[in-house]
């Protein structure tokens, strides 16, 4: 990787970032920022990216690619868990960095995908468009009826540290059942929690809720299509707070159409922002969020500082933390080849 001065390393922020944060990058870069990246600055920013030695930012804004001219750049820390917006193969090639975060949003994105069950059960925005209408008229009879959530089974598709946490509100603050896939057990959740590891086919067909917390990979893409579908309950309830493509939507709208399972409630989609004439929009048993899984401002501004804090650790004290692509990591740089901070 080449040398060069000034003393400071260039970076370009490509995320909305407190004042304070700005300051603090400012304190160890030489910092080019954009609060969003539009058709508009679109050859700006990338003028820039080619010249840095540092990205961070929530996604990219451009191809994976076209930063093969990026002759000094190490090091990308992405404002996110998931990485899907990123070509892993092309950055390890060209020996760059990824960086993603988890602790900061593990929490807020549980609270989301509990919300998510607790609406779909109950049905809590279909009801409050009867209300809005002025359908309620009389006390609630069976049609208007929910799901219990307390004492049910919950499914989790990937336990970890997002999965862990819903685990934890299902288990101690609804008394479910808790079954679990993943690629290896996990001893803590299964002690703390109850937890029990099976193959996916029996989690579908055994669970009243199905959560899906895995990232979007070649193995994951389609995880839940036509068949898996149909080993689910006729009661049971499908939770994607996750990636889009990990579902085959047009599969679970025929679903959600026919009945084969209860509801669903997505915080992800195939394609988004969600098209307006998706058939999801016209369904009533299933709930919409618009990507929201950790939109907090509280969580937003941390999962910002801890990839700021990422990006000074990588780049001012040669240390890594959740490397992406552990392979891009080389003696040059300095880094942990651990990965760890």
């Amino acid at each position: 990787m080449p040398l060069r001065t000034p003393m400071k390393p260039k970076i370009v922020l490509y995320h909305p970032a407190t004042q304070a944060l700005v300051d603090e990058l400012r304190s160890h870069f030489d910092v080019t920022a954009f609060d969003k990246v539009s058709d508009a600055n679109r050859a700006e920013f990338l003028a820039a990216a080619l010249e840095a030695d540092g990205l961070i930012g929530m996604g990219l804004p451009v191809k994976t690619q076209e930063l093969r001219g990026a002759k000094y750049l190490k090091v990308i820390a992405t404002i996110s868990a998931g990485y899907d917006a990123f070509d892993v193969a092309e950055l390890t090639a060209n020996k760059i960095v990824l960086m993603n975060l988890f602790d900061p949003l593990t929490e807020t994105t549980a609270d989301l995908a509990f919300a998510l069950i607790m609406t779909t059960a109950r049905r809590i925005v279909e009801l409050d468009r009867k209300v809005r209408k002025g359908e309620w008229l009389k006390p609630v009879e069976t049609p208007w009826f929910g799901l219990d959530v307390h004492g049910k089974t919950l499914g989790i598709i990937g336990l970890g540290r997002i999965g862990n946490a819903i685990a934890r509100r299902g288990a101690l603050g609804c008394g479910m059942s808790i079954l679990y896939t993943a690629r290896s057990p996990k001893p803590d959740a299964e002690e703390r929690y109850g937890a029990r590891r099976c193959a996916l086919d029996e989690l579908l067909r055994e669970s009243d809720f199905v959560c899906l917390s895995v990232p979007l990979t070649a193995e994951t893409s389609r995880l839940i299509g036509a068949r898996e579908l149909q080993l689910m309950r006729s009661t049971s309830i499908l939770v994607n707070i996750s990636r889009g493509p990990v579902v085959d939507q047009a599969a679970l709208i025929v679903a959600l159409q026919n009945k084969t399972i209860y509801a669903a409630g997505l915080d992800v989609f195939e394609q988004e922002p969600l098209p307006v004439d998706s058939p999801l929009m016209s369904l009533d048993n299933v709930v919409l969020a618009p990507h929201v899984g950790s939109a907090t401002t509280q969580t937003r501004d941390a999962m910002a500082a801890y990839a700021a804090d990422s990006l000074i650790g990588y780049l001012c004290r040669g240390k890594s933390r959740n490397v992406v692509n552990p392979e891009a990591l080389t003696s040059a740089t300095g880094s942990n080849a651990d990965g760890s901070a």
